[in-house]
């Protein structure tokens, strides 16, 4: 690829960084709420969707009901309440098309690196753009305002630990993140490594069809928490048909929401009821006699890590078919036939899908600099989930954990299309929260999964109480969100000079 330096400067309000379902979340409503803004949309890849374009694995699908990963403006019309990626990647682009501003995506528009200016109160932001044959040119955009949705993990690799003896293996080597097209394993014995929702997706995904593998082992370390749901949801479709598309869709929204607080808090209250209730579905669902409390028994409570949907149960039909089997051990080395255990078993495998994970990174890994001095966001706080302490006029993206995604991005948009209208209100250029020194902290992502743990050292953090704490729920987002837009530890500033947000109240 060869790379060609260019001076083209632009003046934008708002650049959205991310075509994923929280940048076109974002761009519909500003594009709407914002109608005198300059907005812009920059994708790093060459297609829209984020994660939705970019795994390409058996089966995969959400892992929450698009009643509620859908947005709040767009009724979700298809009877799956989970749904397979290309279902949501249609639906996303039907917003782009719906609002107007597909034509404003700019595809192959990578963020190299983000520098702020006091001084001119703008972002200047270095862009490689690609065009299809590989040749790169660099441009520079400069805004106001940068929305990053970006994701928070990296599109390049996906995580995988080192196994020994992975050169001597026969047999082809997959990660999730990285499926070939056409890939083949019909009749092939297929050992999948790990126990998080991609893993529990493939398996049933992967016995499907005439292209069907011959078994499938899912190897995990240790037991994940899995849940059986329907993939219909028959109190959507009864609403829908009793109130209509986007009325019904409303209701069902407003169902979904509190029933699944209701779950995560009941979970998280009474961990011991929880684990015997989630055990006996598995028994229900499993053969007679099938050993569940060393499979299905994790050593930690509900919601500790993310639990995992079967929907209608579909991962636990084919164990009972005797199509796929699960073997919770640890692993030695890669033999030439397959995989060597601790308990001396060997594993035969035609192919082995390491589905270990992902490594986590905001932003894209671009370099982001403050008045001439490199940024590291490690140390910055979350000020109201969104805004980072010490990085003016920089928004970002994160959803819950515990819920829906798309949730707690649409409060976001909801409180930054305030924020604008108040500094646009009192003649503000410059919004900054600023956290007190030594403020406790703890990771931004309040989960024990190994993805977490891992990236932790490489994400913001947050404090222990508001405005810094990353709430989990929409419930208590939507009171802090939808409150006043600024409170003592946000400071604005103008083009003259800076003063704290109280100052006009």
């Amino acid at each position: 690829m060869t790379t060609e330096v260019t001076e083209a400067v632009e003046q934008l309000d708002i650049v959205i960084i991310g075509a994923g379902i929280s940048g076109i979340g974002a761009a519909t409503y500003f594009t709407r709420e914002l109608p005198g803004k300059s907005i812009a949309i920059l994708e790093g890849r060459e297609a829209l969707g984020g994660t939705w374009d970019l795994f390409r694995y058996p089966g995969i699908r959400s892992d929450s009901d698009l009643h509620t990963f859908g947005y709040e403006f767009k009724p979700w019309r298809h009877e799956h309440a989970i749904a397979d990626a290309h279902l949501i990647k249609d639906y996303l682009r039907e917003t782009t098309e719906e609002n107007g501003f597909a034509d404003q995506i700019r595809y192959r528009h990578r963020v190299l690196r983000a520098a702020w200016s006091s001084e001119e109160k703008v972002w200047t932001l270095t862009v490689e753009v690609t065009d299809p044959s590989g040749t790169a040119r660099t441009t520079t955009i400069r805004s106001t305002w940068v929305f990053a949705a970006t994701g928070y993990y990296k599109y390049e690799e996906g995580y995988t630990p080192e196994f020994a003896g992975r050169e001597d293996f026969d047999g082809q080597i997959v990660h999730p993140q990285h499926w070939p097209d056409g890939l083949d394993y019909a009749g092939k014995k297929v050992v999948i490594i790990g126990s998080g929702a991609t893993a529990v997706t493939m398996v049933p995904a992967m016995l499907k069809g005439a292209g069907a593998a011959a078994h499938v082992t899912m190897l995990q370390r240790t037991p994940t928490y899995i849940a059986s749901m329907p993939r219909v949801d028959r109190v959507a479709l009864h609403l829908t048909k009793l109130l209509g598309d986007e009325r019904g869709y409303a209701a069902t929204r407003l169902k979904n929401i509190w029933l699944e607080r209701g779950q995560v808090l009941f979970l998280r209250r009474f961990p011991k009821a929880g684990r015997r209730l989630i055990r006996a579905d598995n028994v229900k669902r499993l053969p007679q006699g099938y050993d569940v409390d060393k499979h299905f028994n994790p050593p930690y409570n509900p919601w500790d890590q993310r639990l995992c949907l079967a929907p209608d149960g579909d991962f636990f039909d084919v164990i009972k078919d005797g199509k796929a089997d699960v073997v919770t051990d640890k692993i030695v080395r890669f033999t030439p036939t397959g995989i060597l255990l601790e308990s001396g078993q060997e594993l035969d495998a035609d192919i082995i899908v390491t589905a270990t994970g992902l490594n986590m990174r905001l932003f894209g890994g671009m370099e982001i600099v403050v008045d001439g001095k490199p940024t590291d966001i490690t140390q910055s706080y979350a000020y109201r989930g969104m805004l980072l302490s010490g990085i003016p006029n920089w928004a970002m993206a994160i959803g819950y954990t515990t819920s829906s995604w798309t949730l707690k991005v649409s409060l976001m948009c909801r409180y930054f299309i305030d924020l604008m209208k108040h500094m646009d209100a009192h003649g503000y250029i410059e919004a900054v929260p600023v956290a007190e020194a030594g403020m406790e902290s703890r990771p931004v992502m309040d989960l024990q999964s190994g993805y977490a743990r891992r990236g932790a050292k490489h994400l913001p953090k947050q404090g222990v109480s508001a405005p810094w704490r990353m709430a989990l729920s929409y419930q208590e987002d939507a009171k802090a969100l939808r409150g006043p837009v600024f409170d003592e530890h946000l400071k604005f500033g103008t083009a003259s000079k800076a003063k704290r947000s109280t100052a006009d109240v």
